[in-house]
């Protein structure tokens, strides 16, 4: 298990907020943290401690007053800790290579590739295609329905049809390097990980995976292990000292 650290950005602001509630009218989220410092500082510090696969997600919309300062946000941590970083959030393969041009080592994808409820495999192909399987991540970030977890879209907020099985995942993943999986439902509530997604994740094995969302203490960074059998990442942010939290940064910078 590595510790993978993140860099949320809404409205052009480093932040952490409940993942559920994110909308896009009138750019609205449930924060539990806002910072004094931009993303590039976040992007100095993981690179001084030699952290990498580390995520940048963008949480506006292209339509977003704040979209462009957002961005702004994101590039600038890219070029500050070139090849260390991955980035999600509007990424498109019309304007993947941008991302990775300003140093990214991956782009993050959902809503391209997740569509009209399902998994739309032409764009799969062409972003694929376009920036290459070894650069590529799905982003699989999940809400449960009916007893079942299922991929949401657009900024977490709109239910595909696709059920996150272990099938699902062996189907997926040649087509990309890695999946990052946000449990949507307790992410920045810091009160406990989603158990049984943990347990189907770890059940399966192949490509990297890693787990976001609930984490709130070590033991339940012990807890993720043990469910997850060793075989996921995990990424802690609303509980992390860092952004307001009391787990101390200096705590996860070498777990294993």
């Amino acid at each position: 298990m590595r510790f993978r650290p993140c860099i949320d950005i809404h409205n052009g602001k480093v932040k952490q907020i409940v993942g559920k509630s994110l909308a896009d009218e009138n750019d609205f989220a449930q924060e539990n943290f806002v910072s004094e410092q931009d993303a590039a500082w976040y992007a100095r510090l993981y690179q001084k401690d030699g952290l990498k696969g580390g995520h940048i997600i963008q949480l506006n919309s292209a339509d977003s007053a704040y979209y462009q300062t957002t961005k702004d946000q994101a590039l600038a941590a890219l070029k500050a800790y070139p090849g260390g970083l991955q980035v999600g959030g509007g990424i498109t393969a019309e304007n993947a290579q941008e991302y990775l041009d300003a140093g990214a080592s991956h782009v993050i994808v959902t809503s391209y590739v997740f569509r009209n409820g399902q998994v739309y495999y032409e764009n799969l192909k062409r972003i694929s295609d376009t920036v290459g399987k070894g650069k590529l991540v799905l982003d699989l970030s999940c809400r449960k329905r009916d007893e079942v977890y299922y991929i949401v879209t657009d900024r977490w907020q709109k239910f595909t049809d696709v059920q996150v099985t272990k099938e699902l995942l062996t189907e997926l993943s040649g087509w990309c390097d890695e999946f990052l999986i946000h449990a949507v439902d307790v992410e920045g509530r810091a009160s406990g990980i989603e158990e049984e997604l943990a347990v189907l994740l770890g059940e399966w094995q192949g490509i990297p995976v890693t787990y976001a969302g609930g984490a709130g203490s070590m033991e339940d960074v012990r807890k993720l292990k043990e469910l997850g059998r060793g075989r996921l990442d995990v990424t802690i942010g609303s509980a992390l000292d860092l952004f307001g939290g009391c787990i101390p940064y200096q705590n996860v910078v070498y777990l294993e």
